[in-house]
């Protein structure tokens, strides 16, 4: 007499890394993964799970998002998951690794699942920098430049062949206010081609996000509290905080530092292509999200800004909305990457 076998059902990593492979092989064939790239699948996973169970969360604390389904593995595209994770993990992205790559969970209404968007941090930046960048500079400086700092540029000319700079902290532990900053791409055996770009307060801050963050770059944050009469949060009031702005200065220049190196197109991969693919996505459904939360407004500005914007939600942090505002159903809003990390 035989016995039907059980067959046992894989869990959630199992599923998620058979995906991964099955990816990895690209339909040629049994493709054996390294025990890098084995590393960073597990890497992946183990991020993702801590991101879903901490959107659950606040989901469930949120009165506007708790009809949303639940944000679980069961109700993720792990199709478009599996396809995402194996580009960024071939590019050389590590959710392990400090600023390298976040991902947040956001609903996706024709699908009636949850896409995770995927958010370079500014160490991010500077790895696809290197690894396609056109002219990728020897060694990349950023500098944060304070009132009583000595700064001064000697950019390239008939008489100057090199473009350089002198700078000199004149007091290290009362350096007073922020005035700009600068960065300088360095070339040792190609020294005519240094480039020194120099920001004053005004360029950095305009590259600082629409709806940054308080709790990373200062300044008033509103106070919310649970009504138990109303059963939804009530605004309080608000508070000061300190923030961290002179770190966010700093990763703003460094960004900036990285995202001006170009990009070489021959150096352009399925895993770039299919990395901008993922970022379009994640701007979309962005976009969607300005606008559902501006419905209700008389005016919706759509004016282009001079540089785009990332949003900015702190996934740690979230800043709690009025309960009468219109949200997209969205897992939280989309992070901005410069404030994904307090780990500079």
């Amino acid at each position: 007499m035989t016995q039907a076998v059980a067959k046992k059902e894989l869990t959630q990593s199992e599923r998620f890394m058979n995906m991964v492979v099955s990816n990895f092989s690209s339909g040629v064939g049994e493709v054996a993964l390294t025990n890098f790239q084995k590393r960073l699948a597990q890497n992946y996973f183990i991020s993702l799970d801590a991101s879903l169970k901490l959107a659950e969360e606040k989901r469930q604390k949120s009165s506007r998002n708790s009809q949303s389904p639940p944000i679980i593995w069961q109700n993720v595209n792990m199709e478009k998951l599996s396809r995402d994770v194996v580009a960024h993990a071939r590019i050389g992205f590590d959710p392990a690794q400090k600023n390298h790559i976040n991902m947040v969970p956001f609903f996706n209404k024709t699908l009636g699942k949850y896409d995770i968007g995927f958010v370079e941090g500014y160490r991010g930046m500077e790895l696809k920098a290197v690894k396609y960048g056109l002219d990728v500079p020897d060694r990349v400086i950023v500098e944060v430049v304070y009132a009583t700092d000595r700064f001064k540029s000697f950019k390239k000319d008939r008489n100057n062949k090199v473009e350089t700079y002198e700078f000199e902290v004149i007091n290290e532990f009362d350096r007073g206010d922020i005035v700009g900053g600068f960065y300088y791409h360095e070339y040792f055996q190609r020294p005519e081609k240094n480039k020194l770009v120099v920001m004053n307060l005004k360029d950095i801050l305009k590259r600082r996000p629409d709806r940054a963050s308080p709790e990373f770059w200062g300044g008033e944050k509103d106070v919310w509290e649970w009504d138990d009469q109303k059963k939804k949060n009530v605004k309080k009031g608000t508070e000061t905080v300190e923030g961290w702005y002179e770190k966010m200065v700093w990763k703003t220049i460094y960004r900036a530092a990285h995202g001006d190196v170009t990009i070489d197109s021959q150096k352009i991969d399925d895993d770039y292509m299919r990395l901008r693919q993922a970022e379009s996505e994640f701007a979309e459904a962005d976009a969607d999200q300005e606008i559902a939360e501006n419905a209700n407004r008389e005016v919706i500005d759509v004016t282009p800004t001079a540089e785009p914007q990332q949003s900015t939600a702190d996934e740690e942090t979230p800043k709690p909305q009025p309960e009468d505002k219109k949200t997209p159903e969205k897992a939280g809003a989309s992070p901005n990457a410069d404030e994904m990390e307090l780990d500079f």
